[in-house]
C-alpha cells in the first residue's frame, strides 16, 4: 500500500494571501494537487495536513482517496510526522508532497513510487542548469558555485514508511530542524537518490509564481 501525505499547512507570508486557495485556471491550487494524487494509480490513500481554510475548500470536493485531513503543526515537520501517525497500517511506502506544487503529473509520481519501491528514499528532483553565485550580506558576489552533480529538491519525497518514521522520531529527540524529507533520512546517514523530473513543477510561493502556472496550464 502506498499513501500520500499532502503538506498543506503554511501561513503563505511571501505571497501576502493564502497561496493554496489562489485560483489556477479556475481551480484553487490545493485542490489541483490532490486531484493529481486522488488520479494517480500508484496511490492508495492520501492524507492531508493543513489549514482550517484548506480543510474546508478540499470538504467542498469529492476524492475518493483522501482519507483523513488533519491540522499542521507550527513548522513543517511536525505536520509531516502528524501526517505519519495517520498512516493505514497496512502503509508501506509513503509520497510527501507540497500542497503548493499543483503541476506535478500523475507519470511522475508513479515514477518516484516505484524506484522508491528498490532505492526505499527517493526524491523528486531537477538538474542545476544555471550558473549559480554566491553572495555576502550586502549582495556583492563573492564566488561562483559548481553545478555539476547539483540538483533542486522537489515534491514528491518518497521513502519506505518505517524508514521515514524512524527518521522524523529522530529529528524530534533531537530537537532537529529540517526543511525536507531528505534531510531527515540523511540525518540517519542513510542515502537518498533522486529521480529526475522532466516536466514543470514549481512551486506557488510568489504572486509571479501562479502567472507562470497558468501559462504552463
Amino acid at each position: 500500500m502506498t499513501s500520500a501525505i499532502i503538506v498543506a499547512a503554511g501561513s503563505s507570508q511571501r505571497m501576502g494571501f493564502n497561496k493554496l486557495l489562489a485560483p489556477l485556471g479556475g481551480v484553487p491550487v490545493i485542490v489541483r494537487t490532490v486531484r493529481t494524487f486522488d488520479q494517480c494509480d500508484a496511490i492508495d490513500e492520501i492524507i492531508v495536513v493543513g489549514s482550517e481554510a484548506v480543510r474546508e475548500e478540499l470538504a467542498k470536493h469529492s476524492f475518493p482517496k483522501l482519507v483523513k485531513m488533519l491540522p499542521g503543526g507550527s513548522e513543517r515537520h511536525f505536520s509531516v510526522f502528524e501526517g505519519l501517525r495517520a498512516l493505514s497500517e497496512s502503509s508501506q511506502i509513503v509520497a510527501v508532497h507540497d500542497g503548493g506544487r499543483p503541476l506535478i503529473t500523475t507519470a511522475q509520481i508513479s515514477k518516484c513510487v516505484a524506484i522508491a519501491r528498490d532505492k526505499r528514499a527517493v526524491a523528486c528532483a531537477r538538474p542545476v542548469t544555471e550558473t549559480m553565485k554566491r553572495c555576502d550580506d550586502s549582495g556583492k558576489i563573492t564566488n561562483s558555485l559548481e553545478r555539476k552533480n547539483a540538483w533542486i529538491m522537489e515534491t514528491p519525497q518518497v521513502f519506505d514508511r518505517e524508514l521515514l518514521m524512524t527518521a522524523y522520531e529522530h529529528v524530534l529527540g533531537s530537537e532537529l530542524l529540517v526543511t525536507d524529507e531528505v534531510s531527515a533520512v540523511q540525518a540517519l546517514g542513510e542515502p537518498v537518490f533522486v529521480v529526475e523530473n522532466t516536466s514543470p513543477n514549481l512551486k506557488i510561493t510568489f504572486p509571479a509564481d501562479l502567472a507562470l502556472a497558468e501559462k504552463l496550464l
